[in-house]
């Protein structure tokens, strides 16, 4: 019988990075001209005036201090505030590709593979740069993989359901190696405008190699099982999308980015997550409280904080339950990825961890491994 494991991770970063400071600063002077430019409307009780941000108010909603991005510039400008990345001819890698094969190149390194050795590429993304052709085929095409490749979105949690994915590939015997990579520019579908979310996401890309344990390095991580959980809710949502392009000039695309009822999602996401991870934890042989570690989705401090309390039984320690939120934020599929990425290498053989991801949709994924060699 096939076993999946997960030989090696890779993670690309990009170089710029945005400070809380530096973004209150460009929100709050859009809102000082959009108030300014609105006067006699706010005067007039016909529009409520915008309200400044704060770098105290960022972190204590959420726990990040920096995020990320392509573009710095563009998202900074008061005049944009958004990625203006240069269109690139048919014939050239897509930015999506170009990092995912950055990532993919750093995962197969690291696992000592070439990429004639894998069989199939699963783009697993909250947001595609395009409809089609994919963009992992153009991933598989870049690195020079024979086999197949496709896109999956299930939103922040995508790279935990492509872990599945692989992981039931391998079981099945449809392939013994397959990249799991998650391009990741968030700062595109987030409205910079927006005082309760514009600080929220970051950009990244990630990739896992899962494999059959007869092809696996002597170091790598046992998938002990897997399970995917949706549950439909409007309170975390992104319309945009092309059945619902309008001209550039009249565009009106407040509710067509990313919008979220936070409150409610926290209300109902961590009670569903923690639950899920112990019902799993227990289908499995699993004692809950003896996980050693816990590679949650990097969306928000609190929710992390109370799912690993609920799992574990007691407040966890940053060696429990690492973050890479401070510097990253959310990096919707990639960051339990990122957090395991960076904060595995020192387990020991027989440890046993979990990899958690939710978000939208509802929609949540688990992968408990435990350390070989």
């Amino acid at each position: 019988m096939h076993h999946p494991v997960i030989s090696a991770t890779g993670l690309f970063t990009p170089a710029d990075s945005i400070t809380n400071a530096e973004l209150v600063a460009s929100f709050n002077a859009f809102v000082e001209r959009h108030n300014a430019a609105n006067a006699a409307a706010i005067e007039a009780g016909e529009m409520a005036a915008l309200e400044p941000s704060s770098v105290e108010f960022i972190e204590k909603a959420s726990g990040i201090q920096a995020r990320h991005v392509v573009d710095k510039a563009s998202v900074l400008d008061p005049d944009t505030m958004c990625p203006r990345l240069p269109e690139r001819g048919n014939d050239e890698l897509s930015i999506m590709a170009e990092i995912g094969v950055a990532a993919a190149r750093q995962a197969l390194e690291r696992a000592g593979r070439d990429p004639a050795d894998v069989d199939a590429v699963l783009c697993a993304a909250s947001n595609m740069q395009r409809a089609y052709p994919a963009m992992a085929i153009e991933i598989q095409h870049e690195l020079g993989i024979e086999g197949f490749g496709f896109d999956m979105n299930v939103a922040c949690s995508s790279a935990t359901f492509g872990i599945q994915t692989a992981a039931d590939y391998i079981r099945a015997g449809n392939a013994k190696s397959v990249l799991v990579v998650s391009p990741e520019i968030t700062s595109g579908h987030l409205n910079w405008r927006d005082r309760d979310s514009h600080f929220i996401f970051g950009d990244v890309a990630t990739a896992v190699l899962v494999e059959d344990v007869e092809l696996a390095p002597a170091e790598h991580w046992d998938i002990l099982g897997t399970k995917l959980k949706t549950v439909f809710s409007n309170n975390i949502r992104n319309n945009f999308g092309f059945l619902n392009r309008t001209a550039p000039e009249t565009r009106d695309t407040a509710d067509k980015l990313f919008v979220q009822e936070g409150r409610k999602v926290f209300k109902e996401v961590v009670p569903m997550v923690a639950t899920m991870i112990c019902e799993e934890a227990d289908r499995l042989g699993i004692d809950p409280a003896s996980l050693r570690r816990l590679w949650l989705h990097q969306a928000n401090a609190g929710m992390n904080r109370l799912i690993a309390q609920r799992v574990l039984g007691h407040e966890a320690s940053a060696d429990e339950s690492p973050t890479v939120l401070d510097t990253y934020a959310n990096t919707s599929s990639a960051g339990s990825i990122i957090a395991f990425h960076k904060h595995s290498d020192d387990l020991e053989s027989g440890d046993v961890g979990l990899i958690c991801s939710f978000g939208a949709g509802y929609s949540a994924g688990t992968v408990f491994v435990r350390k070989a060699a």
